[in-house]
């Protein structure tokens, strides 16, 4: 009987073993066993990562400078009349710029061929997911900040028209304006600014969490890359050779 090797050729989320003569070189038309289902996809579950990421930094941004820009009117911000929590800009450089660098460097990851390459490449996965995570945590904290805090606005006390935060929590009320709409007309200056702040800061606290949850998956994803290997380095399995005869 020739003896064979069963070659393990890591695809896509397929495993398969090919039967491959050893003396002739010529592959044996059979297969062994079935395709198994694959839990190792580690390169396309970088992609997958990577895009979506780059498609939560561009709404984040988005996001961000929409609150710099109250009725898409830029003399609010250079009177210094945004809310604090916008001009902090963390949907620019945390959730955006940052994470779009890192969605850079994870989708290149994800070419790379060879087993030293490819765990060098997760050990920066690591890394880089570690600091947008960082980044994506940081913009989603002061999102919920500021949409807790409520928008800077122009309204009037009792000293007359003040620019202050009327809606932020108060120590003897822990009611949110959240939960009470009457309240949003205390703002008089610039118009539906509550409405404006309470959409823009949940779109971009949402987008920053699932960065963070993202980011966090690829760590895990890049640690498991880098134990495995891209696709178990295609190591070669030979089979027991069967008994001789007497």
């Amino acid at each position: 009987m020739t003896p064979a090797v069963c070659i393990i050729v890591w695809e896509p989320c397929i495993l398969d073993c090919k039967l491959k003569d050893t003396e002739t070189g010529s592959k044996v038309n059979e297969w062994i066993g079935v395709h198994v289902p694959s839990q190792m996809c580690v390169s396309r579950c970088l992609q997958c990562v990577g895009r979506s990421l780059a498609v939560l930094a561009l709404i984040c941004m988005l996001s961000n400078v929409l609150l710099l820009l109250p009725q898409l009117k830029i003399h609010f911000l250079l009177e210094g009349h945004v809310t604090r929590e916008a001009t902090w800009a963390t949907g620019l450089w945390a959730s955006g710029l940052m994470v779009l660098f890192g969605a850079r460097s994870i989708l290149f990851s994800s070419r790379t061929k060879g087993c030293c390459a490819f765990r060098t490449q997760m050990l920066r996965q690591v890394l880089s997911s570690s600091l947008c995570l960082l980044a994506a945590s940081i913009c989603c904290l002061v999102s919920v900040t500021g949409l807790v805090q409520g928008p800077l606005c122009l309204y009037n006390a009792t000293t007359g028209p003040t620019w202050d935060v009327p809606l932020k929590p108060d120590p003897d009320n822990l009611t949110l304006y959240l939960y009470n709409r009457t309240l949003w007309s205390v703002c008089l200056q610039p118009h539906s600014v509550v409405e404006w702040n309470i959409v823009l800061f949940s779109v971009m606290g949402v987008a920053s969490l699932l960065q963070a949850i993202l980011c966090a998956s690829n760590v895990l994803n890049s640690l498991l890359g880098m134990i495995v290997g891209p696709g178990l380095c295609k190591n070669q399995v030979t089979p027991t050779p069967p008994p001789q005869g007497p």
